[in-house]
């Protein structure tokens, strides 16, 4: 799933419907398939690309103006069955719900055959029947007075675990779905939506390859000869998987786990804290050192965020527009009526670019903050700063021997601070009493 920012909505339906300066695609050997919008407010009904461009310019400027499921379809599968197939998954997922604009494109794939995909953006700004002109269909929705306020958006407030979770059952959805359609048409192909690893397949994804390096026919061939030469190695390991079981990666795991017992037990109790510390310091200095080098690269992108506003308010300085200065009643009259109009647009540009890339300037003064507490020493002596606290965690996962004996080492220590702090508190009571016992003698 792709999140569109603000400012590339309608560009990006340009590109997906090849409108625009995206129309010589089609000369290259990408086709368009077919294209289709729906769910529009009345005011872009006949003109979708009009919904995208009021994204762009209404939405605030750190929001989402969209989101994409780009979808690879079967190739076995014709025009019309791919245009079927496409047409009910939008049906089923997008409903009457949201405003979307869906196309088909069928670029030439490495091998010379077709790579049928789909692309499927959508407003999460959900259609509640209720007429709004392009402003306020974008602004910040009203729930005590729904009429007065924007679209509600939905999918907002969502953390990373449940969207991963419904993106799993999302594409859950288009397997079952596109398997159905491919039955249906007597196709003996199925799709599984199953990542690698999960399917026991060993192997990184290819480096992607440009439609122009696509072209060329001898990146094409080599292409071809590595993927057959990979489909080989597959099929040997899958054979060799099933012939004789994989125990290397447990094996390996039981070995390091013993092998860091018998060191820890090779240490000696006066050792103990000597090892541990040194331990502790090489490991926190480490994190510290990626820490600063962490917050050295922030800075560097929050300056250019800075350098590059800066660059952009004084060109637009050098636009605002002249206060004018002509001699007639008449012509001042409508001269200043245009003036405050260009003058109010030119203040608005002005404001926005203040704000430009602000939120994204919010997250790398965040990141900032966490490399700066890591990279620092602790606050009180005594005390163990973030990184030895974090070393201390690793420390403790990979030697978890060791870490036991360093706690009971410390518990030991501060048992015998504890007796040592009763018997002097012993020794001044007994002091006290000799003294108190010698003034009554005399």
């Amino acid at each position: 799933m792709k999140v569109g920012k603000a400012g590339k909505a309608g560009p990006h339906a340009a590109y997906i419907a090849r409108e625009g300066q995206y129309a010589n695609r089609l000369e290259r050997g990408e086709r368009l398939e077919a294209t289709e919008a729906g769910n529009m407010p009345a005011w872009a009904e006949a003109q979708p690309q009009a919904f995208w461009q009021a994204a762009d310019a209404f939405e605030r400027s750190n929001g989402t103006t969209y989101r994409e499921m780009e979808i690879a379809l079967p190739r076995e599968m014709d025009a019309a069955q791919r245009i079927e197939l496409a047409k009910e998954w939008v049906r089923q997922e997008i409903g009457d719900k949201y405003p979307y604009q869906w196309a088909i494109h069928v670029p030439t794939a490495a091998d010379g055959g077709e790579q049928p995909h789909l692309h499927l953006m959508f407003s999460e700004r959900r259609l509640d029947g209720i007429e709004r002109d392009p402003e306020q269909h974008f602004k910040r929705y009203n729930a005590k007075a729904p009429e007065k306020g924007g679209a509600r958006k939905d999918n907002t407030g969502k953390d990373a675990a449940l969207r991963r979770k419904e993106l799993i059952e999302l594409r859950g959805r288009w397997e079952e779905m596109a398997n159905q359609h491919l039955e249906r048409a007597g196709i003996e192909a199925r799709i599984d939506m199953r990542s690698h690893a999960d399917r026991g397949l060993d192997y990184a994804p290819e480096a992607k390859q440009l439609p122009s390096q696509w072209r060329d026919p001898e990146q094409r061939a080599q292409v071809l000869e590595y993927r057959a030469a990979r489909s080989e190695q597959q099929r040997a390991a899958g054979e060799l998987r099933q012939a004789v079981p994989d125990l290397q990666g447990e094996l390996i795991q039981l070995d390091q786990v013993r092998k860091r017992g018998e060191r820890a037990n090779g240490i000696s109790e006066a050792q103990v804290a000597e090892v541990w510390k040194k331990a502790r310091v090489n490991r926190a200095t480490a994190i510290q050192h990626r820490a600063n080098t962490g917050a050295d690269k922030v800075r560097r992108q929050m300056g250019v965020i800075q350098d590059e506003r800066k660059a952009k308010m004084e060109a637009h300085v050098s636009t605002m527009p002249k206060a004018p200065t002509t001699l007639s009643r008449m012509g001042e009259m409508f001269g200043k009526a245009s003036y405050e109009k260009l003058k109010a647009a030119w203040d608005t540009t002005m404001a926005k670019l203040s704000n430009w890339r602000h939120g994204r300037e919010v997250d790398l003064a965040k990141r900032l903050r966490v490399f700066q507490d890591y990279a620092a020493p602790a606050l009180y002596q005594g005390t163990l700063s973030k990184a030895e606290q974090k070393a201390e965690k690793v420390m403790r996962r990979e030697q978890p021997e060791l870490g036991q004996r360093w706690d009971k080492l410390q518990e030991q220590e501060r048992e015998a601070r504890r007796q040592k702090a009763q018997e002097q508190a012993l020794e001044r009571q007994q002091k006290h009493r000799e003294r108190g016992r010698g003034g009554l003698e005399r």
